[in-house]
This record gives structure tokens, C-alpha cells and sequence, in this order.
């Protein structure tokens, strides 16, 4: 039993050592104390001489023990003292020793320890300096990186705090290939779990900037931690000490159908009744609008180099364009579904509205596409309730080529209104068969803008057909779209040796046809590195607010917006105060922010401006990225073919959400009177009476011309420099 309890307390003493310095410093003092006072109790015992001796040399008697033990000087005095006996000095010759074994070693032991336990507790994140202002990223992975990059663009001077459990060193070890000693200086890396509320007191969490939840890409429960995470925050910032609050929070979510699950559900609703601004993020549609949206990827080295990608569209497609866009994209992995995903949302254009064929075409090439078409279908019945798709088996040469599939539910006359339509080819892209279609698209540039995603699992097999494809497909310049797990240096280094064009000859009837062309590489892009992907739209973001706020202030008695005349002669600061608040909510007057639904519908519609914007350039004559003339009003005849443009948008975005077409005994377009208006309150349960063909809509379609109208103005408070080239 003694034992036992002797086990114990030296347990006790090795946990108090193991802990932080001030616990040492602690055990320290309380042993000198203890050592000072036996020191007294044995001089005392010894006699009363050395007391004479501190009388006649005035010193304390208190005091001389500590004198003994930490001043050989005083020990040596003492010594050679004629008034002192010889037990006395051997007294304080044993006091002395003692001094001399606690302080020239444990002392120094225990202060050199001390210097050594704060180097490791900094190395290891142990410490916490930031106290607030600062950007707080969740988790570590290869997208931190481009969080933390993003941050210093929007602040250079700005503090970043990395809470992570992944060691300290091979965080910093990560992070030193990308960023310089000046920006390391500014990125602290405390250890910590990100659903520990106790975390987040040690990193002042409530008085961040902004919080990014990144979390561990490989982790298979990603999603559900994160989620996990941010209901932590909430209940965090929920308690009644807690003043301050992050701006805003930005959740990574790895899995698609989860992403696509919080675009319609108020799961996160405490986030925005909290009064802060949250933010979902998917890595694959990250990357979809930065090729179909920005046009553009900044690469994560010092160069900080942006690589532009070509538009899918050519120079913007006109009303009278007779070519329709055609994306093709080999494989259907997440990239693959992300990227058509959002191409279905934003890829709208006028010509539809003149050629009922010119749907916007996207098709997936894979040998398992009779299986994985199944899942995309299920994944989005309602848009194949609606729309047809095509179905073609390219793998088995004695099988029909193609299949016709018609919408699954509505008849002829109630469907195929949709300007998107999808096709599943199953066949291998190394077979000849596959090629050849290929080869033969690439060829009908008169007929389509063809655009090539290699996008399978296997990067090898990606960069092995990027780099063989048909000589059709280099000869007419079609961009390819290489999907790259880490670097995109090779790609881009082919492409830009290849950028120059070259002389070309052909003999054509004895002859001599001279022309020069592009090398056989100038039209590759990578896409899809792991490590450069997080870049905030926040212009979109901006004129989604505001395509909100117009709709909020609209009257819908006449279905029309706040005129152009009133929103002039608003203070801008007000606007974007209220556009805010209609957006986040108000919490302080118990006012509820936007649903996440609406929210997403007016960020596709928002994405969508740049399509807009193309077309428009277009029918006005103007280059793809002249800007000159953005903010000029538009004609009536613009306004009529772009409204139509936005509520075919509008259609797929509904779909594909979610939504569905009302059954004719749902559908407030078949009643009348109470009945009508009783059915329009189907929506709400996600039945939407308006997914129909423009033409066949009732006045609703007056703020599709609104909108259309207001997009000059919209860019006007986002882009007021692009009134100049």
C-alpha cells in the first residue's frame, strides 16, 4: 500500500514537471523555501555564535541562510571568522553545498528547461499569441494554401492562425514551398481539434476576421465533421459572455450531393440568426467556375501567375449564331459531374431562343456510362422529367449507335422546353470508335464550340489522351482541359512553347495554299490542382446580394423593380447596408436573412451575368472582353432576347435544385381564382408552377425583363472601372 501511494506521488511530481514552465519555476521556489527554512532550523541548532557573527557584520539572521546557499563569498567570510566554532562552520559548510547543488544546477537546469519547453511548445503550437482581427483556418490539407493566400491577397498585413492536430512541423514544412519568410512570419500554427470548443477560447475565435472550416480532405467522415465543427462554433458564440463574432464562415464540403444538399435545407440556419455571413465550398465546383465563371486560375507560386482559360463560348454567341456548345467530358468522376453541374447552370444563350436545336450539349464519355447515366438521372429526376437525353453505346460495334431517351414523366407537348440537354456515350476513349466521333466533332466547327474535358480518375491516363488526341482536334484549335492532381508546370510549359504561331503550307490543285497556325499544344489547360483551388468569388457575391435586394424592393402588384431614378439618388452605403441585411438578416431586429435556396438562386443567377455579358458584347459587335460599353442600357430588343435567356436559366437552376414541374392537378396555370392562387403555394414544398416555356408564362415574365434591364446597374455598383476598355 505504501508503495502504491509512493508510486503515486512521484506520478504527481513527474506530471507537474511534464507541464508548462511556470509549474517547474513552482516546484523550484517552494523546495528553495523548504531548504531556507531546514538551513535556519540548523544553524540554530548549531549555537548562537553565527548569530553573533550577523550582529557584529550587520546582517540579518534571516537572510544569512539564503547568503549561504547562493553567495560563495559569504560561505568564505564565515569560514575564516575567528568567533565561530567548527560545527557551526560545518553547518554552513553543508548550507552552502546545498546552494550550490540547487542553484549552479537545478537552477540552471530548471531555466535551461524552461527555454527548451517554450521552443518545443511554440514549434508544436502550444502557444497562442493572436488576440483578434485575425483569419482562423480549421484543419489542414493541400487546399489550405490557397485559403491562406486569398487571405494575404485581401491583406497582406494580415495575422493567419492555422488550428490543426496534424504536427506543427510538417505543417510548416508544407507551407515553406509556397510562401516567403516575411508572409511564414504571419501565419501561426496552433494545435487543436476543431470540434473541441475548447480550442476556441485559446484562439479567440469569436474576435476573428473570418473563419475557413478546411478540415482533412482524406478523413472519410469530412463532411460530417465539419458539420459537426460548425455547430460547435455556433453554440460557442451562442454564450451570453461572447461579444464578438467572425464575419463570416466558410465550410468545405468534400462530397458532392452533401454540397448539393445544403443548397435547399436550412441546416446552417443558426449561422446566419448568429448575424454571420455562411459560406459553403466544394473543391470540384470550386474549380468549375473558376474555367466557366472567372475564365481564370492564379498559380499558388511567389509568380503568382494566372493562367486564362479560353471561354467555352468563343466570342459570346449572338442571337443569329447557328453554333450551339458542346462540352465532352471523358469520365464521370466528381470533377466531371461538378464541372456539368455548373454548366448547366450558367452556359444559357440567345440563339435558343431563334433555333429550338441549339441546346447547349453536354456529354460524358465513360465505359461504365450505362451505369453511371443511371445515377446521374437519379441524382436529377426532375430535370429528366422534363428533357430528353441520348444515349449511345460506342463499346459493342454490332449495338445500335444511339437511343433517343425521351423525358420520364411529362408528355411531348409539356416537355423539352429546356435549352440543356445531356448525353451518355459508354465506350472507351482509347478505342478507335470513341476517337473517330471525336475526330468528327472536331471537325463540325460550323456547327458547334467544342470543348474537351479529360477529367478520369487516373491522371496519367489524362495526360496520356491530352497529349494523343485526333490531329482534328490540335489542326481546329479545340481546347482541351487536362485535369492535373498537383502541378500544372507541364501543361503549361507545352502550352506556352507551342503559343507561337508557325508557317503552314498545303498544295490544294497544283496550288500553293500559305497560312500559319498554332503548334500542336497551344490550346492545352490544366485544371484540377490540389493545392490551388480556393478562390472567393466575392464580385458574384456582391451582385447577388444585389439581384436580392432588387427583388426584395420590386412591387409586384406591376412586377416591376425600384426605379433607376430612385436607386440613383440612394446613398450607395445604404444600399449595400440593406442588401446585407436582406441577405444575412437582422438580428438585432429579429429580421431573418434569405433562404438558402432563394440564396443560391440568385448566386447562379449572379454567375450567370458574365454569360450574359458575353452574348451581349456579342450582338453589339465588341470583342469577348471588351467591357466598354457593360454599363450602357440596353435596347428593348436586348432586353427581349436576354429575359429569355434568364428564365431558361432560371428552369434548368430549378431543376436542378430540386425543384420540380407541377402535375396538371398541381399546376396553378390549369385553375383559376382562389384555386390558382391556393396552387401557387406549392413552391414552398418545392413544386414551382413557373417551369414552363417563356411564352406560356403570365406576367411573372415581367421581372425577367426587369432583371435584364437592371444588369447595367448591377455592374455599375460592382465594376464602376469597367466603363473604360
Amino acid at each position: 500500500m505504501m508503495e502504491k501511494k509512493h508510486k503515486s506521488i512521484w506520478l504527481l511530481f513527474d506530471r507537474i514537471l511534464a507541464q508548462d514552465i511556470l509549474r517547474q519555476a513552482f516546484i523550484l521556489i517552494i523546495i528553495l523555501m523548504v531548504v531556507l527554512v531546514a538551513s535556519f532550523v540548523l544553524l540554530s541548532l548549531s549555537g548562537a555564535d553565527w548569530i553573533t557573527y550577523c550582529n557584529e557584520n550587520n546582517i540579518s539572521k534571516w537572510v544569512f541562510p539564503l547568503y549561504l546557499l547562493i553567495d560563495g563569498n559569504a560561505f568564505n567570510s564565515f569560514y575564516v571568522s575567528d568567533k565561530v566554532s567548527g560545527g557551526t562552520v560545518f553547518v554552513a559548510g553543508v548550507i552552502y553545498v546545498i546552494g550550490v547543488i540547487i542553484f549552479t544546477g537545478m537552477l540552471i537546469s530548471v531555466m535551461t528547461n524552461m527555454i527548451e519547453r517554450r521552443v518545443e511548445d511554440h514549434k508544436e503550437g502550444h502557444i497562442h499569441y493572436l488576440e483578434s482581427g485575425h483569419y482562423i483556418i480549421m484543419g489542414f490539407d493541400e487546399m489550405v494554401p490557397s485559403f491562406i493566400r486569398y487571405v494575404f491577397e485581401k491583406d497582406h498585413k494580415a495575422f493567419v492562425l492555422i488550428l490543426t492536430s496534424v504536427e506543427a512541423e510538417r505543417v510548416r514544412e508544407k507551407l515553406n514551398k509556397t510562401f516567403s519568410k516575411e508572409q511564414l512570419q504571419r501565419i501561426i500554427i496552433n494545435y487543436g481539434h476543431r470540434t473541441n470548443p475548447e480550442s476556441y477560447k485559446d484562439i479567440c475565435l469569436e474576435s476573428a476576421e473570418e473563419v475557413f472550416i478546411v478540415g482533412y480532405h482524406s478523413q472519410t467522415a469530412h463532411d460530417a465533421i465539419n458539420v459537426e465543427c460548425v455547430d460547435a462554433i455556433c453554440d460557442y458564440l451562442g454564450g451570453d459572455d461572447i461579444k464578438n463574432k467572425p464575419r463570416r464562415i466558410t465550410c468545405v464540403f468534400k462530397d458532392l450531393d452533401t454540397y448539393a444538399a445544403f443548397k435547399t435545407t436550412e441546416i446552417f440556419g443558426e449561422v446566419s440568426k448568429l448575424g454571420i455571413e455562411f459560406i459553403p465550398y466544394n473543391f470540384y465546383t470550386g474549380w468549375a467556375k473558376q474555367v466557366f465563371v472567372k475564365r481564370g486560375h492564379k498559380e499558388l507560386s511567389s509568380s503568382g501567375q494566372k493562367i486564362e482559360y479560353p471561354a467555352v463560348y468563343g466570342e459570346g454567341i449572338g442571337p443569329d449564331d447557328k453554333k450551339y456548345v458542346h462540352l465532352v467530358f471523358v469520365g464521370t468522376t466528381n470533377f466531371a459531374v461538378a464541372f456539368a453541374m455548373e454548366a448547366a447552370n450558367v452556359l444559357h444563350f440567345p440563339n435558343f431562343n431563334q433555333d429550338k436545336s441549339l441546346k447547349t450539349r453536354i456529354t460524358f464519355i465513360d465505359l461504365n456510362a450505362d451505369k453511371e447515366k443511371d445515377e446521374f438521372i437519379t441524382r436529377n429526376r426532375h430535370f429528366f422529367e422534363v428533357q430528353d437525353y441520348i444515349y449511345r453505346d460506342l463499346s459493342d460495334p454490332l449495338r445500335p449507335m444511339a437511343y433517343k431517351m425521351p423525358a420520364t414523366y411529362f408528355s411531348e407537348d409539356r416537355s423539352n422546353f429546356l435549352d440543356v440537354e445531356f448525353e451518355f456515350i459508354k465506350g472507351d476513349i482509347f478505342s478507335k470508335r470513341v476517337q473517330d466521333e471525336i475526330s468528327r466533332w472536331a471537325n463540325a466547327t460550323d456547327e458547334q464550340y467544342l470543348s474537351i474535358f479529360l477529367a478520369m480518375a487516373n491522371q496519367r491516363n489524362n495526360f496520356v489522351i491530352g497529349m494523343n488526341m485526333p490531329d482534328e482536334v490540335y489542326d481546329n484549335e479545340i481546347p482541351v482541359f487536362i485535369r492535373q492532381d498537383r502541378s500544372d508546370n507541364f501543361v503549361t510549359n507545352l502550352r506556352e512553347a507551342d503559343a507561337n504561331k508557325k508557317p503552314y503550307t498545303r498544295i490544294v490543285g497544283g496550288k500553293t495554299h500559305e497560312n500559319i497556325r498554332f503548334s500542336k499544344y497551344s490550346h492545352i489547360y490544366p485544371f484540377g490542382m490540389n493545392e490551388s483551388i480556393y478562390c472567393a468569388d466575392d464580385k458574384s457575391l456582391k451582385r447577388a446580394k444585389l439581384i436580392n435586394y432588387l427583388y426584395n424592393t420590386a412591387d409586384y402588384s406591376t412586377n416591376k423593380f425600384q426605379s433607376l431614378l430612385v436607386l440613383a439618388a440612394t446613398p450607395k452605403k445604404q444600399i449595400w447596408e440593406e442588401a446585407d441585411k436582406m441577405w444575412e438578416g437582422d438580428p438585432q431586429n429579429n429580421k431573418e436573412g434569405l433562404s438558402v435556396s432563394l440564396k443560391w438562386s440568385n448566386l447562379y443567377s449572379s454567375y450567370s451575368v458574365r454569360t450574359k455579358l458575353a452574348s451581349l458584347r456579342a450582338m453589339r459587335g465588341l470583342t469577348l472582353d471588351d467591357k466598354s460599353k457593360d454599363t450602357q442600357k440596353l435596347s428593348e430588343q436586348e432586353v427581349e432576347e436576354l429575359a429569355k435567356v434568364e428564365h431558361n436559366r432560371w428552369n434548368v437552376e430549378k431543376l436542378l435544385m430540386g425543384y420540380r414541374k407541377p402535375h396538371l392537378d398541381e399546376d396553378k396555370y390549369e385553375a383559376s381564382g382562389a384555386d390558382a392562387k391556393s396552387l401557387s403555394r406549392n413552391k414552398k414544398v418545392f413544386i414551382h408552377h413557373d417551369i414552363r416555356p417563356f411564352k406560356d408564362l403570365d406576367n411573372v415574365k415581367e421581372l425577367d425583363y426587369e432583371f435584364t434591364r437592371y444588369i447595367p446597374w448591377i455592374m455599375e455598383m460592382t465594376e464602376p472601372q469597367e466603363n473604360s476598355k
